[in-house]
């Protein structure tokens, strides 16, 4: 999985997002104010297309609508607003309808400025985008590729606020649980990381561990012009790929991993090597 997987483009030249601090909201009337927040804003590279051709198939998603806009349209969001969302799910239906086999989690778990109505149409939108590709609430484990397959199922939509309950194809945001290290220290992430392993349900619930790094306020001070990637996630990313590379998957172990810059190693090859544990497993095991 990616972390704010659309962050690959925000837009500089519009408002800041609603989610952010008011004091940031003033300063950001200084356009080199928001050049600087691009910088700590965008911690993907490559498009949802080129993410998806590279192997990611969770993506990380936070949405709002635009303050002061006539009309319901959504927008992905981090700091700074992003693409249409509409435009994201097209993109990536389009890589599906090539790829019949491929199933993708897309976890919209943030949103801002939005009412009731912005929800329903931003749901509508779903529905358009992917019809008879969305996966109905079924328990987890049932949920097995051949399933997805049997049904032709290529979409699962976990969706964090209540309206879920009132469309069968949106899955609770309690069914994918991401706990949040918020921290810089890469030896305090991975205790993390291996803390929350442990304390994982042991059935019904798919699992995210965020091996990510968060900057501080101080850490953006001290680093205005270097910006995220440069000033954390380079320097990390090799010992958070290290950690991966230990990792077991099953029933306690990991399931879906995301990171920034997913293409700056080989992020996504490592953790699907780690399915082939699980095949050794099984033969062994008959």
């Amino acid at each position: 999985g990616s972390h704010d997987s659309f962050s690959y483009w925000v837009d500089e030249k519009s408002p800041v997002g609603p989610d952010q601090a008011t004091a940031i909201k003033s300063l950001s009337r200084i356009s080199l104010v928001r050049k600087i927040m691009k910088k700590w804003s965008v911690t993907q590279n490559l498009t949802f297309k080129e993410q998806l051709e590279g192997g990611i198939r969770y993506f990380d998603l936070r949405v709002s609508s635009k303050p002061g806009e006539i009309g319901k349209e959504t927008y992905f969001v981090h700091g700074l607003f992003g693409i249409k969302v509409w435009d994201g799910l097209k993109e990536m239906n389009s890589f599906l309808e090539q790829h019949p086999k491929e199933v993708i989690f897309l976890d919209f778990n943030h949103f801002y400025a939005m009412d009731d109505s912005h929800h329903h149409f931003l749901i509508d939108r779903i529905q358009s985008a992917f019809e008879s590709k969305l996966c109905c609430v079924e328990c987890v484990e049932y949920v097995t590729l051949l399933y997805m397959w049997k049904k032709k199922y290529q979409v699962l939509i976990f969706y964090h606020h209540p309206l879920y309950q009132e469309y069968p194809f949106l899955w609770p945001g309690n069914k994918m649980p991401a706990p949040w290290a918020n921290t810089t220290n890469v030896h305090k992430l991975l205790q993390f990381l291996e803390t929350t392993l442990g304390e994982r349900s042991r059935y019904g619930t798919f699992h995210v561990s965020q091996a990510i790094l968060t900057p501080r306020v101080k850490t953006i001070a001290r680093h205005l012009i270097r910006g995220l990637k440069n000033t954390l996630v380079h320097r990390n990313l090799p010992m958070i790929l290290n950690w991966v590379k230990t990792q077991k998957p099953g029933v306690m172990g990991v399931n879906i991993i995301t990171s920034d810059f997913v293409e700056l190693v080989d992020f996504a090859a490592t953790v699907i090597a780690l399915n082939d544990l699980l095949l050794e497993e099984d033969e062994s095991a008959t």
